[in-house]
């Protein structure tokens, strides 16, 4: 996973959301390939309510000399986060969740790599769990965050069968607050049935962001939706495909 989409309106939330933070996620502005470094809407704690922010993607530890690290996080896995240097202390203190239309993924089990877009099957609002943190060593300070993945089948073939820790609007709270088993609470959580279709290959440049990004291509044989970006289009390829 390296891309994905924030582009609300109302209508799209399945039941249990608050009424004050779905108000808050529609009037985000809408993002339809938000890559590595690039601001997203968070929900988190803020005095002991749920709010919604905008931090960058890719997790900066506190510890850290820069505002930057030398390996990728904008994800953490699951199985790994609670004793991983990098995202112990925010799996211990600052959970967040990131809301989501769906995200982008690559088939890599072909001659040629295809993007698709996952989502949800009924269309709803999608909440994956995440870890933030706050770098406060030099100004300006950064707010960033990762996304917890694990294994998932409900992600449907031929893509790879890993993403995202999803949960339904009523486990937001929940997990903002810290259950006491955290990971045994992820991956008791019930996965939302998801479904696939490709896009185009456009989605691998960051500086192209548009809701023509969402609209699925023909795949059959002979059609080209490649242009100039097929001899760039794999070297962001996230490796879980």
């Amino acid at each position: 996973m390296r891309r994905f989409v924030q582009a609300f309106a109302a209508g799209m939330w399945p039941p249990g959301l608050p009424p004050g933070l779905a108000t808050a996620l529609e009037a985000a502005p809408a993002r339809y390939n938000i890559a590595t470094r690039k601001p997203a809407a968070v929900i988190l704690d803020r005095d002991s309510a749920l709010a919604v922010e905008e931090f960058d993607w890719g997790l900066v530890p506190a510890w850290s000399a820069l505002p930057e690290t030398k390996y990728t996080t904008v994800t953490a896995r699951l199985a790994r986060a609670a004793r991983s240097r990098i995202f112990k202390r925010p799996w211990e203190n600052t959970r967040c969740v990131v809301p989501m239309n769906g995200y982008y993924k690559w088939d890599r089990s072909g001659e040629t790599p295809q993007p698709y877009f996952i989502q949800s099957q009924d269309g709803t609002a999608l909440f994956a769990a995440g870890l933030w943190e706050h770098w406060s060593r030099d100004t300006p300070e950064l707010y960033s965050f990762a996304v917890l993945t694990h294994p998932n089948p409900a992600i449907p073939a031929p893509l790879v069968a890993d993403g995202p820790v999803f949960m339904p609007a009523g486990a937001i709270a929940d997990w903002i607050a810290g259950p006491r088993r955290a990971q045994a609470f992820l991956e008791a959580m019930p996965q939302p049935a998801l479904e696939a279709y490709p896009v185009s290959r456009r989605i691998r440049s960051p500086d192209v962001d548009t809701y023509t990004l969402l609209e699925p291509v023909d795949l059959a044989p002979g059609h080209d939706d490649d242009g100039d970006w097929l001899a760039h289009a794999f070297d962001d390829i996230d490796e879980d495909s």
